[in-house]
């Protein structure tokens, strides 16, 4: 007998503002129980000690979830020089302090930033959430273990000095995924000759997604009624606004729903390429084209399927 899944079938994208302190997955299981939301996922982690846009999917949001996962960054991080930690940010334990150059000028470290602007590697840190032989490394690095890890490419699209403070600075970073804005801190405080960690670190953009429209977890829980939470999700097709559309046909529709190829007049879309699918101006799904005049399903919505 098949167990029934507790909660609404609530559906959408939340834009949360987590807090600092709590981790994504704690931020993430608050939402679901203020939604009762039978299913939720995030779009990716952000550390405790990080704040800022943490895209919420519930329900059947998170089946296109991962297309977050590829998506651009914006930070805005605080860079502390003259100290360094073992995991690159506050909440580590200081393993070394060096003299800030009297000096330093704000012209020196601009100077420094145009080198980790551009395609970039970087040695992911040893506090991430990246596995070695089926354990995270940040488990290792807590057990007292160093582990090798080779470098990664990454993308630096802008480094943006916002203040300097002589011992300190604030940085407004767009980068694509898997920067670790630590390591990108550790490596600028390296090239200045004092080290650096960050204090403070932000997250304003991911994807199309901005933190203008961030919801706040007191901000939610202030709301009267479930229906009025809900009425602040966006939709679930927003996750894969960026793909081309494609409108079906009733008769298309029924061969969809069943997992078959439907016959379309589809026009400058390449095979293999993916689409939005819409029947009477409703998001059911992803498709995947095959030819000029076929697309098959490749991740539908739940109630799209046929009995």
């Amino acid at each position: 007998m098949a167990r029934r899944r507790r909660g609404l079938p609530v559906n959408g994208v939340l834009l949360l503002d987590k807090p600092k302190g709590i981790s994504s997955n704690h931020a993430l299981q608050r939402v679901r129980r203020l939604f009762e939301a039978q299913k939720a996922g995030h779009t990716g982690t952000l550390d405790p000690m990080a704040t800022g846009l943490l895209p919420i999917c519930l329900g059947e949001a998170t089946k296109f979830s991962a297309h977050l996962l590829e998506a651009d960054k914006m930070y805005r991080t605080r860079v502390e020089l003259g100290v360094i930690t073992d995991t690159g940010d506050a909440e580590g334990t200081v393993i070394e302090r060096r003299e800030v150059p009297s000096r330093l000028t704000e012209q020196d470290v601009e100077a420094v930033l145009t080198r980790f602007r551009g395609e970039i590697e970087q040695v992911p840190p040893m506090y991430s959430a990246l596995k070695h032989q089926g354990k995270k490394l940040y488990e290792l690095a807590r057990e007292g273990k160093h582990v090798e890890r080779a470098a990664r490419r990454v993308s630096v699209y802008d480094a943006r000095l916002l203040e300097f403070e002589g011992t300190a600075f604030e940085l407004e970073v767009s980068c694509s995924k898997g920067t670790y804005i630590r390591t990108l801190a550790e490596d600028i405080g390296q090239a200045l000759g004092c080290g650096a960690h960050i204090s403070q670190l932000r997250r304003l953009k991911t994807g199309p997604f901005t933190s203008d429209a961030m919801w706040t977890l007191e901000s939610l829980e202030a709301l009267a009624s479930q229906a009025s939470r809900e009425a602040e999700l966006m939709p679930v097709d927003v996750l894969v606004d960026h793909l081309p559309s494609l409108n079906v046909d009733e008769t298309a529709y029924g061969c969809l729903a069943h997992g078959q190829s439907a016959h379309l007049a589809i026009e400058a879309l390449a095979p293999d390429a993916l689409a939005r699918l819409y029947y009477a101006e409703t998001f059911i799904g992803l498709g995947v084209v095959k030819s000029a005049q076929e697309v098959a399903p490749k991740r539908l919505l739940s109630t799209v399927a046929i009995s």
